[in-house]
């Protein structure tokens, strides 16, 4: 893939499943979201006994970049699987309020990698992940 490292951020989100904080799920997510300037922003999941406080990790890499006023992406490479398993994971997709982030923040030629190492992935650009998005073009014109 032109301009996007594919094995970098793949294996960056995979080193990310680390730093979760998962001790209801204990399934381990992590994120590397590349901006269009190469600045790799990552991410973690992060749970909390309400639940809903608890952040993807998905969210918390766009959240840390946009935070930092940027707001231009490319790619992002997303890697789950249970506590203690770093090998054989399985494709971890991002949630529904997953996409509808990167749906506010990205273009149709956003890239999303789910892998399961980083040698073995499946892409998706923005559309395929979430057709008939609703974004700020809905309510921009």
């Amino acid at each position: 893939m032109e301009d996007i490292n594919v094995r970098e951020l793949i294996e960056t989100a995979l080193n990310m499943r680390r730093m979760s904080y998962t001790p209801y799920s204990h399934w381990n997510v992590g994120a590397a979201l590349l901006a269009a300037d190469g600045t790799i922003y990552t991410g973690c999941n992060i749970e909390n006994a309400a639940f809903t406080p608890t952040n993807c990790a998905e969210r918390t890499a766009f959240f840390k970049a946009v935070s930092e006023g940027v707001k231009d992406f490319k790619a992002i490479a997303v890697a789950g699987g249970p506590d203690g398993q770093w090998d054989d994971l399985p494709f971890c997709s991002p949630c529904g309020v997953c996409r509808q982030v990167m749906s506010e923040f990205c273009k149709d030629d956003f890239r999303i990698f789910c892998a399961q190492s980083v040698d073995k992935y499946t892409e998706y650009t923005l559309p395929e992940i979430i057709p008939d998005r609703f974004g700020p073009k809905d309510l921009l014109g």
